[in-house]
């Protein structure tokens, strides 16, 4: 399957099932993971209008707790605007330095990420599992450097090893990218020149002190 006519499949799958969601006026308890703020934004503006949505901000990747505490900050105001509850997971950034060790050499879009990926959506599937949430996923497939297919393959795994539903998505998709930035703009979000691991730090020309 080429990637264009994946990209049509997901977007009719998360068509079909918010259609729905939406029919069933049920508005199901989600829990969806956030990176930062930005990211946040255009995604939690869909979802807001189908389910009860609490974004869990799980990001032990950041390279120091400074810039952890700032993207919380930011994602806090979006949670505000949104009227939406945010729970801030613990940061334990040793954590993250296992799952990827062997792997710091390698680049953006790299088995590296999908360590990150997968540590961070393990951590929000459980939270979702245990505490009665509905379903679960994550905003970060709205940035143009993360990988949808990775991120839905990680998120089927967790659905049937938690017994939880995990939402398909590409947030990037129907200019998803292009409107967090819009948001992003009108609410003065810190907008971060990296993923916020040390390694895409310094892969970008930035400082690792």
């Amino acid at each position: 399957m080429n990637n264009q006519n994946s990209k049509k499949l997901i977007l009719r799958a998360l068509d079909e099932y918010l259609s729905k969601e939406l029919n069933s006026n049920a508005h199901r308890r989600l829990l969806l993971h956030c990176c930062c703020g930005p990211c946040s934004t255009s995604v939690v503006d869909l979802l807001n209008k189908y389910f009860d949505v609490t974004l869990y901000f799980s990001n032990s990747n950041m390279d120091s707790l400074d810039e952890f505490n700032l993207r919380y900050q930011n994602a806090k105001i979006v949670a505000d605007k949104y009227n939406i509850p945010i729970i801030m997971d613990d940061y334990t950034p040793e954590s993250y330095y296992e799952k990827v060790a062997g792997l710091e050499h390698l680049g953006e879009k790299s088995l590296r990420c999908y360590e990150c990926y997968k540590m961070r959506m393990v951590r929000t599937a459980e939270f979702a599992k245990n505490n009665d949430y509905d379903l679960f996923t994550t905003t970060i497939s709205v940035s143009p450097h993360k990988l949808s297919d990775w991120i839905n393959e990680i998120g089927e795994e967790l659905a049937k090893k938690y017994d939880i539903e995990f939402l398909y998505s590409n947030f990037k998709l129907r200019d998803g990218y292009k409107k967090s930035i819009i948001i992003s703009k009108e609410l003065e979000l810190y907008r971060q020149e990296y993923c916020g691991c040390v390694y895409s730090k310094q892969e970008r020309g930035g400082s690792d002190e």
